[in-house]
């Protein structure tokens, strides 16, 4: 399969009729017939139906009609981003970022980054905080957003704040009657959901570890992909769920309660290459720095207070 073939196809799901595709595609007819029936060969399956006028998709050719329109358009947007680039017209920062920074401090300071270099190309990719490490070392990431700790010589991580943690817990639970810090304690024999499931360690093992230091004993544990799915199951009450405090504001049909302990944090951290002196790395720092100063409402509510000393708690 190739994206010739992916091309080939699309403009026949569009056009719904071979000779005007080929038109369009400036070939003859019978090569794009041929091309079009190597492709359903590699994947087994039929695309097209074609004995109807218009030619018509199989459900397997709707689904994959998607798919390759998702993969064609990001084609054209590299080769756009790659072109611009090369002629010197933007430069590119890919930023690496778990899902739950979104909900602190992340998008003012994508703001703030935009508005300080309207010349940057910003790339966001989610990966988890263990993908980030690789991810930076393969040069596919030029800076990341975590969660986990490392001890990576290759990779400087810098711990910008200990964020407290919250408790996640259906409505109709009698931990829901209060809406003071719960102490951690009162979770014992609850049945958990950590995120995510893999790959590890993770904020799962965060969770974990924070617990059973605590000595808390569990009913049980269900882990699953990703924070939303988490939370979307306690709604459902399948069990209680710890977040990051800055994360309550995702669903409101659960009742959230800070954990009672100065011990129930988990750290974000920001990581990028060791020596690397790219000056879009320095302003980050700068912008991040500014926006501690200005003591927004959720680094208050959400997050222990900052050290004094270093750049960085």
């Amino acid at each position: 399969m190739d994206l010739r073939q992916l091309r080939y196809f699309v403009a026949v799901a569009r056009e719904r009729n071979f000779t005007r595709a080929a038109e369009q595609l400036h070939i003859a007819q019978p090569p794009l017939s041929r091309q079009i029936q190597l492709l359903e060969e590699e994947l087994g399956v039929a695309l097209l139906i074609r004995n109807s006028r218009p030619v018509q998709m199989t459900d397997a050719g709707r689904l994959f009609y998607e798919q390759a329109m998702q993969i064609l358009g990001r084609v054209e947007q590299m080769q756009a981003a790659t072109r611009r680039v090369g002629l010197h017209q933007r430069s590119v920062l890919s930023i690496g970022f778990v899902a739950s920074t979104l909900y602190g401090g992340l998008p003012t300071l994508m703001r703030k980054l935009r508005e300080a270099a309207p010349e940057l190309d910003i790339q966001m990719v989610e990966l988890m905080s263990v993908q980030q490490i690789e991810a930076l070392k393969e040069g596919r990431i030029d800076i990341g957003f975590g969660r986990v700790r490392h001890s990576d010589p290759n990779v400087t991580g810098i711990v910008l704040r200990e964020e407290r943690l919250a408790v996640a817990v259906p409505i109709g639970s009698p931990l829901a009657r209060a809406d003071i810090p719960l102490p951690i304690e009162q979770l014992n024999g609850q049945k958990l959901i950590v995120y995510p499931k893999e790959p590890r360690p993770s904020f799962a093992d965060q969770v974990l570890s924070t617990l059973n230091g605590h000595g808390v004993q569990l009913g049980e544990v269900l882990e699953v992909r990703e924070i939303q799915t988490a939370v979307g199951l306690v709604a459902a009450e399948f069990g209680v769920c710890v977040i990051p405090s800055s994360a309550r504001q995702m669903r409101q049909d659960v009742h959230y309660r800070l954990l009672d302990s100065e011990r129930a944090t988990s750290p974000v951290i920001l990581n990028h290459r060791t020596n690397d002196t790219s000056k879009y790395i320095e302003l980050i720092k700068q912008l991040i720095d500014e926006i501690y100063a200005e003591r927004p409402a959720w680094l208050d509510a959400h997050n222990l207070p900052r050290a004094r000393k270093g750049r960085h708690p």
